[in-house]
Formats: structure tokens, sequence, C-alpha cells
């Protein structure tokens, strides 16, 4: 992912995943980008920012805080999750945050 996400004017939500990651890939690459794709088919869906140097870093964003509780409810999600616990990170720590403003270029 490259683009910076196109939001609307606040307020709506971000939900911030930092993480490390454990070594080699064992189907981690391929997951994320399901999850990628399944994000952006939920209701509620902003968009999606994120980066990888050493620490992971991936930012999305919603319209409510039901949005973000139905997507941690998604069936698909739940075995991402299960397998992140068990494969692929070593330590992570999800932060929901509201956007009251926001501004660029």
């Amino acid at each position: 992912m490259s683009d910076i996400a196109k939001t609307p004017e606040p307020p709506y939500y971000a939900v911030i995943f930092t993480n490390l990651r454990t070594d080699g890939d064992n189907g981690y690459g391929a997951m994320a980008d399901r999850m990628v794709q399944l994000a952006a088919e939920q209701p509620g869906f902003l968009g999606i920012e994120s980066v990888r140097e050493g620490i992971g870093i991936t930012v999305s964003y919603w319209e409510s805080l039901e949005a973000i509780k139905h997507w941690k409810r998604n069936a698909v999600h739940l075995e991402a999750q299960r397998l992140g616990h068990e494969r692929w990170y070593s330590t992570f720590k999800v932060r929901i945050a509201k956007v009251e403003r926001d501004y660029g270029i």
C-alpha cells in the first residue's frame, strides 16, 4: 500500500495496529492482502495505511465504533487474529482513536 487514505471530514475513527513480526512469512503476506480486501468490503470502512520498517504499523479508518466492532467480529478476521497470536507477531498493540481534526495537502 503506498497511498494516503482519502478520509472524509472528521469525526471518524482510527484503529492503529502496531506490531513486531516473528521470523519468516508463514502465510502472513497472503493473509495481510486478504484482510485489506475484506476490510474494504465492510460497512463503515474508510481507508487504510500501512508501513513496515522493523515495527509494522497499520492504521485503518472507520465511520463509527460500531463499524470497528463489526470488523473485529468478522469470522475471517477472527481467524487472522488467531494466526497472528500463534505465528506472526511476537508482540502487538491495538489502539482506537477518534479523529477530530485532519489537514494536509
